[in-house]
């Protein structure tokens, strides 16, 4: 026994040995990834010597003697940071997630596949012009000399996840960074979903889906969705003829998770020190790095400063010595989903205007992580190519016989975007800034120009041409094959730009029915006689819910301070102390009050209740609060309060009845997670922004690790916007929010700030991982300034690259 004791003493005491080396090494080589700011590096593809001077905040000042080198820099740069994150962009964008991420990732990168982003973006390069072209192709050679000098000396393969992702790392070529902004275009719009919504609402209950379509907007002459397609019919998703399973379009397209943000600007006579204010906070989902990176450069133009992505050679949002910018996705339907009729017997064809025509095809393969490979066949039309997948419920718009081609202006292989994009980051004044933005394609903007004494603010994109008689205007899905659901060409929209009412300009991505958020920004702005940079930081990060104060006094119109006194403990006085709450609430969503949580479980019970019986699964694709349709209701426009009886039920149920029910059901399911005393409840304790990470941070170990996770304040509909369309376990988390902010003082230019949501770099070892999240999540900001002087003095180091011949 003494023998057996001792020898499992030494099996324990080499376990222990064994699990610390192993600890050892895997540190010492994520370690060896992170790169030493202070280096010194010869390099090829650079013409003079180069520094990049990184400040207290990572943010790296960039000073060359050309704009080639300088975007070199930058390409080296953002791969010192964010290398993975580039790569796992450019996957997405080439549909080779699955390659590194396994089968669960088959769908995006088939959607990604017939989409053809890649392809599209190859074909584009052609039309950028030579300063665009350069830029690229420098950039790209930035990039690979990072990976070059990483191999060379063994530094950790560039960033620790590249160990559990051993796939090649490709060099990085110039059509990879205008596939990332057909990504993101493709992320800046929800055109073809909301279509397909409509199309489901209207078939799950014709008079409902109908008064719905109302009162989002879309215009009541809408004709029945069957009645477009006479003769076909809609049947199960198994008798459809493409097989492709329906997914989570993820990046594309997906309701919910569009790429939005907020822009506003002050003329000289509305501000306190007498030069244009002007702020800018672009909403994405919340990853862990930002998809945003702060970074300086010294142009033959002057400086640059601002907001880039890493993977592109452009600083999407900020300012030169004499323009600033701000961007926004602009309110725009443009895209379609077109019917095809497929041949019955040949499925090889459709029918086109002409008559029946072959499909354009082709096959590719899915590389896929332990897993076979997959061959998919890609099919394309007159009208676009045929995307089942690009959304989980276009199945059920689909006729049997039919498939779902796709228009969208992001197709284009002639897309000048990048070109006007840098065109606009040089530019000297809002004349030359709208000239360049005659280029711009995908994605269609909102854009705000502020130089020291006017506010301009002007759109820009292809907007799409639809004749007179489309059946549907392009609010639904219409058969393809009729030649006035085609497409008459894109019309370009900037122009001189428009100076702003009352000397203030503010833009939201909202669409225009739904300018909950709007209005409340112009009430911020217009309620002040002059502005400073303080008030503008004020109004970005207000947290007051415009829906909340229009729908309470609506909804709980008829329960406020009702019923006798209740016993403490009892389900009636929880409801009693949440009305109390409520009434005294003045609908700012602070994450360390309960009155948020109470109000959001509400509003998400009381829609459910409301639209359930009516439109039955198809209510759990309804993830969002849709204030403009509980307004109806409770208003009884049109008739809408019909909504509030249960067509189930014998008896009629009123509307006060269905809002006392939905608040018992908010309050019986909160008491289950966060206990019985309503006061005690915390909006943060439910509303947490979790930054995941893309490739680790569904792991149930490495994910506590990379992911960063935080309560913070705001909801759908703030200025300080955190969208929610979390799980149905974790209904109120953040998933969407303000990646990037600024407020840029012309008056000072150098005390602007900027913030992004996590830190500028990628490596989770790396102090900077995570070193501006907390700032971000306080409201606060850091100083960007344009004086090299400044730079070099805060520098905490400086890469210097120097030519190799």
């Amino acid at each position: 026994m003494l023998t057996l004791f001792r020898w499992l003493l030494r099996l324990t005491i080499g376990l222990i040995v064994l699990a610390v080396l192993s600890a050892v090494l895997v540190w010492y080589f994520a370690v060896r990834s992170l790169p030493d700011y202070a280096a010194s590096h010869v390099v090829s593809g650079i013409g003079a010597p180069v520094e990049i001077v990184r400040s207290t905040e990572n943010v790296p000042h960039i000073f060359g003697q050309s704009d080639r080198d300088v975007f070199f820099a930058l390409g080296l740069a953002h791969a010192q940071d964010r290398l993975f994150q580039m790569t796992m962009l450019r996957r997405a964008a080439q549909g080779r997630l699955a390659e590194v991420q396994g089968p669960a990732a088959l769908p995006s990168d088939a959607l990604a596949r017939r989409l053809g982003l890649q392809r599209a973006a190859q074909a584009s390069l052609e039309v950028q012009d030579a300063p665009t072209r350069e830029a690229l192709e420098a950039y790209a050679d930035g990039v690979n000399q990072w990976i070059g000098i990483v191999n060379d000396g063994a530094m950790g393969r560039g960033a620790p996840e590249f160990f559990l992702f051993p796939d090649v790392i490709t060099f990085w070529q110039p059509a990879d960074s205008l596939a990332i902004l057909k990504l993101l275009a493709a992320a800046s719009t929800d055109s073809a979903t909301d279509e397909i919504l409509r199309a489901r609402l209207a078939l799950a209950w014709p008079p409902a889906g109908m008064q719905v379509a109302r009162h989002a907007g879309v215009p009541a002459t809408l004709p029945a969705y069957p009645d477009l397609f006479p003769g076909a019919r809609l049947g199960t998703p198994e008798r459809r003829l493409d097989g492709a399973p329906p997914a989570d379009a993820g990046l594309f397209l997906a309701p919910g998770q569009a790429i939005g943000g907020n822009a506003f600007g002050a003329e000289p006579d509305r501000t306190a020190a007498g030069a244009a204010l002007l702020a800018n906070d672009l909403h994405v989902g919340l990853t862990a790095p930002s998809l945003f990176y702060l970074a300086r450069l010294e142009l033959a133009s002057g400086g640059v400063i601002g907001a880039t992505v890493p993977g592109m050679p452009l600083v999407i949002s900020g300012r030169n010595p004499s323009l600033s910018w701000a961007v926004t996705p602009l309110d725009l339907d443009v895209a379609d989903i077109a019917i095809e009729e497929v041949q019955p017997g040949n499925p090889d064809r459709y029918r086109g205007p002409q008559g029946w025509t072959a499909f354009q095809t082709r096959t590719e393969v899915i590389r896929v992580l332990d897993a076979p490979a997959r061959t998919i066949t890609l099919r394309e039309t007159l009208n676009g190519p045929v995307v089942p997948g690009l959304d989980p419920g276009l199945q059920d718009v689909t006729p049997i016989g039919h498939v779902p081609a796709l228009r969208w202006t992001g197709l284009s292989r002639q897309d000048g975007t990048m070109s006007a994009l840098m065109g606009l980051m040089r530019a000297r004044d809002p004349a030359q800034a709208g000239r360049a933005l005659r280029g711009v394609v995908a994605p269609a903007l909102d854009v705000t120009l502020a130089e020291g004494g006017r506010v301009t603010h002007m759109a820009a994109g292809a907007a799409p041409q639809r004749r007179p008689d489309h059946p549907t205007g392009g609010a639904l899905p219409a058969p393809g094959w009729l030649e006035t659901t085609a497409w008459q060409g894109a019309t370009a929209l900037a122009d001189g730009g428009q100076p702003p009412e009352d000397g203030l300009s503010f833009s939201t991505d909202e669409h225009g029915a739904d300018g909950l958020r709007r209005s409340r920004l112009a009430r911020l702005l217009g309620d002040r006689e002059v502005h400073s940079r303080d008030s503008f930081v004020a109004a970005q990060l207000d947290v007051v819910s415009p829906a909340a104060r229009a729908l309470l006094p609506l909804v709980g119109a008829d329960l406020w301070f009702t019923g006798d006194p209740a016993a403490p403990g009892t389900p009636e006085r929880q409801r009693q102390d949440a009305l109390t709450l409520l009434a005294e609430w003045d609908g700012a969503m602070n994450e360390h009050l309960p009155e948020p949580l109470i109000y959001a479980a509400w509003m998400a019970a009381l829609q459910d209740r409301l639209i359930r019986d009516e439109l039955g699964p198809l209510a759990d694709d309804i993830r969002q609060l849709r204030p403009l349709f509980i307004d109806a209701v409770f208003r009884n426009r049109d008739g809408a309060a019909a909504w509030c009886d249960i067509v189930q039920s014998a008896a009629t149920e009123d509307c006060a009845t269905i809002a006392r029910q939905a608040l018992d059901r908010a309050i019986l399911d909160l008491s289950a997670r966060f206990g019985p005393d309503v006061t005690s409840w915390r909006w943060g304790d439910a509303h947490e922004a979790e930054h995941r990470h893309p490739g680790l941070g569904g792991l149930p170990a490495l994910g506590w690790i990379m992911n960063i996770t935080q309560s913070i304040s705001g909801g759908d509909f703030t200025v300080a916007r955190s969208g929610l369309m979390g799980s149905t376990d974790e209904p109120f988390q953040a998933v969407t929010g303000a990646g990037f902010r600024s407020v840029i003082d012309l008056a000072d230019p150098d005390s602007s700030v900027f913030i992004i949501s996590t830190g500028q770099s990628g490596h989770p070892l790396s102090r900077h991982y995570d070193d501006l999240a907390g700032l971000w999540r306080r409201g606060e900001y850091v100083g960007m300034s344009l004086d090299p002087g400044l730079a070099r003095a805060a520098a905490t180091g400086v890469t210097r690259l120097t030519p190799a011949n």
